[in-house]
């Protein structure tokens, strides 16, 4: 009987072992030359691209992302040619809109945040961060942290990154207290474009 004993703490100890070598979240710098920017992912993002119709024309959106249990991390980008930029304050209007209103249609809460984010060549730059709670009858549902940053190239090009955290399951948390997490503000605070 003691020697059971022995292996089934054996056993235990190596489980543990192996759990703690195993992090739940494995961050890594995912470089994204075709849409201009450096982030760090908590795990090896999926990345797959469509095109979205805007005022009888289409834009790819390239998206990044990956799931980790309860959250999902991702990050969009639109490339406007030079020749649209005059479209980019509406069409960052529309992006911004569909979710702020999706929350507060929900009965949600949407909080602002002044932020700054850097850019791959190490400068300040002011921006917002969105805290949507979005819920089904009456309760938590989902909580999502969202920033919006546009960026024009060298060529005249705009680019516009929305980089978000999904939160499903939340039950009763608060947006912006949940989000304040090292977890969440890593992938937010090293996320660089060019």
């Amino acid at each position: 009987m003691f020697r059971g004993v022995i292996k089934v703490g054996a056993l235990l100890a190596i489980t543990f072992l192996f759990l703690a070598c195993s992090p739940r979240l494995d961050w890594r710098s995912v470089q994204s030359p075709q849409e201009r920017y450096t982030a760090l992912f908590p795990g090896k993002p999926d990345k797959l691209d469509r095109r979205i119709p805007y005022l009888d024309q289409e834009f790819l959106q390239v998206l990044e992302a990956v799931k980790i249990d309860d959250d999902i991390y991702s990050i969009s980008t639109i490339q406007l040619p030079a020749m649209q930029g005059a479209l980019l304050s509406k069409l960052l209007m529309q992006l911004q809109a569909n979710l702020i209103d999706r929350a507060k249609a929900s009965g949600g809460d949407v909080a602002v945040e002044d932020v700054f984010y850097k850019t791959a060549e190490k400068q300040r730059l002011p921006t917002k961060d969105y805290f949507l709670d979005l819920k089904t009858n009456g309760k938590s549902q989902q909580l999502m942290r969202v920033r919006w940053i546009n960026r024009v190239a060298p060529n005249g090009d705009t680019w516009i990154y929305q980089i978000s955290v999904l939160h499903t399951n939340a039950g009763t948390a608060n947006a912006k207290t949940f989000f304040t997490q090292e977890e969440y503000e890593n992938f937010f605070s090293d996320f660089s474009p060019e």
